[in-house]
């Protein structure tokens, strides 16, 4: 027989400790602040420990409430997304698959041809977004997202590398001021992805010390700002394993062979219970596939 506290109080923790708010936790579970705070408090009494340390302005969890915590935040995610399967139906079809727009239309789009062809019976479902994907209430199945891989909870299989090069129109290669060598882009504009400070590496790398790296337009949406390159408006460090079919066709060029490796990489994420759903398994050894194909 399990002896197991309350389940009202195990959520209010876990709701609690995941926002380190009880207001927040109040407004989720759509109860009041003073109920939360009244089951935390009966739970920390039937356990015999503290969950939470209460500080002036804010909560801090102890090293139980720590350990607590992500068992509670995966079980009560397993629970839901077994629900979610069996109010589906087994024979659920339908694959939600979260990932970056650049990632999307630069690389998996291109693909999905020989996906439908191998699996007809698998609906996909995409879903983009640059935030990190909340599986359950989004109820999305698995994810390609930017990073180091290592999200607590998840399974997660390295995809592809991040690293970046200089790359052009094929048009600044000539005119008045040719790109011919690093220090030749103080000639023309540099275009920027999130900040300044990835050219300001790959310049230090090159050891190119009369370029202005802090100039530039940013562009925050990388399919964009690879068509603002090819269009001649300016140079931009472009994610090669993105970009590959944009190089081959001539579209782009890489004016300089030097390249900035990244330390994170594109992953395929999922809880950690999905790959025994065979839709799942399929998209990811389709994935995987294409990957090792190059």
């Amino acid at each position: 027989m399990r002896r197991l506290p309350p389940l009202n109080a195990l959520r209010s923790f876990e709701a609690g400790a995941r926002s380190l708010s009880f207001t927040k936790a109040a407004a989720e579970l759509n109860v009041t602040q003073a109920a939360v705070s009244h089951q935390v408090k009966s739970l920390e009494e039937q356990l015999g420990f503290k969950l939470f340390h209460r500080l002036t302005r804010k909560l801090v969890l102890t090293e139980e409430g720590q350990k607590l915590l992500p068992i509670l935040s995966e079980s009560f995610d397993r629970i839901a997304v077994t629900i979610r399967d069996l109010q589906r139906g087994a024979d659920d079809t339908n694959l939600s698959v979260s990932l970056t727009p650049a990632f999307s239309s630069k690389w998996l789009v291109k693909r999905l041809g020989r996906f439908w062809h191998l699996h007809p019976e698998i609906d996909l479902r995409l879903h983009h977004s640059l935030q990190l994907v909340d599986f359950v209430a989004d109820e999305i199945d698995v994810a390609i997202r930017a990073g180091n891989g290592k999200w607590p909870g998840l399974t997660t299989e390295f995809l592809l590398d991040i690293d970046m090069a200089p790359v052009c129109s094929p048009a600044l290669l000539e005119g008045p001021n040719p790109l011919r060598n690093p220090s030749d882009l103080k000639h023309h504009t540099l275009l920027h992805e999130d900040n300044h400070e990835d050219w300001v590496s790959w310049l230090t790398l090159a050891g190119v010390g009369d370029v202005e790296p802090r100039r530039g337009t940013i562009i925050d949406d990388p399919s964009v700002l690879i068509e603002a390159v090819a269009s001649g408006r300016g140079v931009a460090l472009g994610r090669i394993s993105l970009i590959g079919d944009d190089l081959a066709s001539g579209r782009l060029v890489r004016p300089f062979d030097l390249c900035l490796e990244s330390s994170i990489g594109y992953y395929l994420a999922m809880p950690t219970d999905a790959l025994k759903k065979p839709k799942v398994q399929a998209f990811r050894e389709f994935v995987l596939a294409e990957v090792a194909a190059g």
